[in-house]
This record gives structure tokens, sequence and C-alpha cells, in this order.
């Protein structure tokens, strides 16, 4: 469960969100609005690397565990952007093994959660292969599987699908809410589509009207 309570978050004496929300596990939470509107503010508080020239209150908790204070990188939770951001030196394998958490010791251990990793997102075969070489939705596929190796507690998702066309952006979408609620991970997308809030399938806020539907 990732619960956000009594969050407010203001620029400048201009309250940009309030918030109370728990969010379960499995659960994808999506936030819409203009620019300005404070969406991606809220991911940054939640991830704890808000710019210090917002103003912010209230309480990050994560499986009962206040995280507020926390470094981001202690926090336990896994990002997915626009850009897959992918290392340009390593191979595909190599991306995944970067993700991976400590505690899976030992080359073959790790080569093998590797490739299982590859052929959840369906790239069976690709642990060689140059980033370089990737389709935008392949990459968007390795960022997902990257982030999940990690063993995230809890999701942000900030505009995942924005760069991809159509049909692909469909796909891909699929996959990660898929595994998002096969792993059971709590989530916060981002999104300008109101198609990618209604894929989701969780609660929709809109930070433009303050609707909550």
């Amino acid at each position: 469960m990732l619960v956000l309570d009594a969050l407010t978050i203001a620029l400048d004496g201009r309250l940009l969100l309030a918030l109370d929300r728990r969010i379960a596990p499995g659960e994808i939470f999506s936030v819409m609005g203009p620019s300005g509107s404070g969406k991606s503010s809220l991911l940054a508080f939640v991830g704890g690397f808000l710019d210090p020239a917002f103003t912010a209150s209230g309480k990050v908790l994560l499986e009962d565990r206040d995280i507020t204070d926390l470094r981001p990188e202690a926090r336990g939770i896994g990002l997915l952007f626009q850009d897959a951001l992918l290392f340009p030196h390593f191979s595909v394998g190599q991306n995944l093994l970067f993700g991976l958490r400590p505690e899976v010791k030992g080359r073959a251990a790790r080569r093998a959660e590797a490739e299982t990793m590859l052929e959840k997102v369906g790239l069976a075969g690709f642990f060689d292969r140059d980033p370089a070489t990737l389709s935008g939705g392949e990459a968007a596929r390795i960022a997902l599987g990257r982030t999940l190796l990690a063993g995230p507690k809890a999701l942000l998702l900030d505009e995942p699908f924005s760069r991809l066309d159509t049909a692909l952006r469909q796909s891909v979408r699929s996959l990660v809410f898929d595994l998002i609620r096969e792993t059971r991970i709590p989530a916060v997308l981002v999104t300008h589509d109101r198609e990618d809030a209604l894929a989701a399938g969780g609660a929709v806020l809109d930070l433009g009207t303050g609707a909550l539907a």
C-alpha cells in the first residue's frame, strides 16, 4: 500500500495540489492536468527529489513505513520516464543487470534473472543486443524490465508512453499495466492522455478541474 497522507504542494505561496490517497497493491492511480498544475511535482515529492523551491507538507507511507524524509535511493520506489534512458555503452542484458537487486548473487543466477525478465517483456534472446538497434517500443520494454528487476515496492510513471506511436503505445501500455497488476505494485501514473488514464483502470484525478473519478 502506498499512502499519500494529507499531502500539499505549493509554489510561491500558490497551492498546486492537496491530496489524501491510499493506493492499493496492483492499483494504478492516474493524475492528469495541464502543464504547471503540479503533476510532476507530485511524483517528485513521492520520489524524494522535489525542488526546494516548492513547499510541501504531509507524509508518504509505503508498506506502513514513513519514507517522507528518506533519500530517493532508500525509498524502494521505481521510476519510468518518457525516455528509456538506457546506457548506450551497455548491452541490453547489461542494462538489465545494472538494475538487478544486489541480493541476487553469482553470474549464472543474475543472467537467469535477466533472461527471465526478457521473456516477460516479450524480448527473449535480446541479452547481447546493442540498445542502439532497438525500436522505441523495445527500448521502453527494456526500461520497464530494468526497473522491475530492482524490486521496487511502488512505481512512478511519468508520461512513459508519450514518445510512442499509437500502435506501440497501446501494446507497451498493456504490458506495463499487466506487469504492475501481476507484481501487485502500487503505481502513480502522470499523463496528458485520457486513454492512458482510462486504460490504467484505477481512479483518475484531474488537477485542472479538481475532479476525482
